[in-house]
């Protein structure tokens, strides 16, 4: 008896989300079927950070980024580059802590500079929003 090979070519990617490798289809949708919460605790992190530093920084704590990085005994740039994520529109941060963010939004994502505007941000990152 002769074997028959079939090939399949799936098109997709593994990336990490919250600590867990998950299956991102062409069209930034999860492999799953009936696609569950993906909390990404780093990204929740760093937005909880985000809000705690601004809040820091509005009620006198610290007059800026240096004085919280010294603080931190982190980098400035570091700092400045997560402070801005209390930038992000309430229905970006919404999703991501409810774990409903794409499937192929990532911290790193988040990390480089994006649009202040809300309508704008729905757009670049995907989430959908009034």
């Amino acid at each position: 008896m002769s074997a028959d090979v079939i090939s399949v070519d799936l098109p997709m990617t593994f990336k990490r989300r919250g600590g867990r490798k998950v299956i991102v289809l062409p069209d930034g949708t999860q492999g799953n079927p009936m696609p569950s919460a993906t909390i990404d605790n780093a990204m929740i992190k760093a937005i909880a950070r985000a809000f705690r530093w601004q809040r820091l920084l509005e009620n006198g704590t610290y007059g800026c980024l240096d004085e919280i990085a010294r603080a931190e005994k982190i980098g400035a740039s570091f700092v400045s580059r997560i402070v801005r994520l209390a930038l992000l529109s309430p229905d970006i941060v919404e999703a991501i802590l409810a774990g409903k963010q794409p499937a192929n939004l990532s911290l790193k994502d988040l990390m480089a500079p994006f649009p202040v505007e809300w309508a704008v941000q729905r757009k670049v990152f995907g989430v959908g929003g009034g």
